[in-house]
């Protein structure tokens, strides 16, 4: 399940890759039946307010351990993909679980990653996401939007929408006018379907007006030569260890809580979007 030579070469192009079935159905299932039953992940989770009413709830940590959450970002398909995808060694930059529960789950507005892991010191965007569906990604429950080709824009100005920072609309808009060269996709995926995207890659989420949750993991990797040039909130370069594909299932229901490892959770206020927001708009002189 290594990305190949074409899925690479399509990830450059397009700004992004859907690898089906990346993670099998048992694997899948064990990760499901995890982080809904891990009391630890619902404790440190957080809300966004998503600037049309909603409130996008999330857990996130730095260090991917050897639990059940870090076997997957730590497996060698997994590591070895985007190793391929930015051309060297890669280490794990943070995961987070985002909680998109029925009926309640927030928006995410449009965004680039490296629009917030710019404000980091990384001074390249040799960076990677790979969204990870624990549960089905439909429209109606807010699958990922991503805008096809909108990495070769370069990084786009953000600015904060509700408790999110949020690309500059009017930018957005008129790449949205042009769908010959910048089409709209809405990713649907299955339950262990995996979406490698660019960090420059414009995506977003709607609200999940359905019955049914949709929950996902992303895990996210900087190029271990990108290092950024002084310390913040997420690692600097920590050498990644990789586990066989098969730690997965050995690892069985082992979480957070059942792990002696270091697991470095963030907190709200550590990665707040005021913060980016202060930080990324203009100063006089800038």
């Amino acid at each position: 399940m290594i990305l190949s030579d074409q899925a690479v070469a399509q990830y450059h192009t397009d700004g992004y890759h859907l690898a089906r079935g990346f993670f099998d159905a048992e694997e899948i299932d064990l990760l499901r039946r995890a982080a809904k039953e891990d009391n630890e992940l619902d404790k440190r989770s957080f809300g966004r307010a998503d600037g049309e009413g909603g409130v996008v709830r999330l857990s996130l940590w730095n260090h991917p351990g050897d639990g059940i959450y870090g076997l997957f970002a730590r497996c060698e398909r997994m590591v070895r993909s985007c190793e391929r995808l930015l051309g060297g060694e890669v280490y794990h930059y943070h995961s987070k679980m985002i909680l998109k529960d029925a009926k309640v789950g927030g928006a995410w507005a449009w965004h680039q990653d490296y629009g917030y892991w710019y404000q980091n010191a990384v001074l390249e965007p040799l960076l990677t996401s790979a969204f990870i569906a624990v549960d089905p990604c439909t429209r109606d429950n807010g699958c990922l939007q991503v805008i096809r080709n909108s990495h070769h824009c370069g990084r786009i100005h953000h600015v904060l929408t509700g408790d999110q920072a949020g690309a500059d609309r009017e930018r957005v808009d008129e790449l949205l006018k042009r769908t010959d060269r910048f089409p709209l996709v809405s990713v649907e995926m299955n339950p262990g379907d995996a979406l490698f995207f660019h960090p420059n890659t414009l995506h977003r989420s709607d609200q999940n007006r359905s019955e049914h949750p949709r929950w996902a993991m992303i895990c996210c990797y900087n190029a271990a030569r990108n290092n950024p040039f002084k310390e913040h909130h997420h690692p600097c370069y920590t050498p990644l260890s990789k586990v066989p594909d098969s730690a997965i299932l050995e690892a069985g229901l082992r979480r957070f809580s059942d792990s002696d490892s270091e697991v470095s959770w963030m907190k709200a206020d550590e990665n707040s979007a005021r913060t980016l927001e202060q930080s990324a708009t203009p100063r006089s002189g800038d």
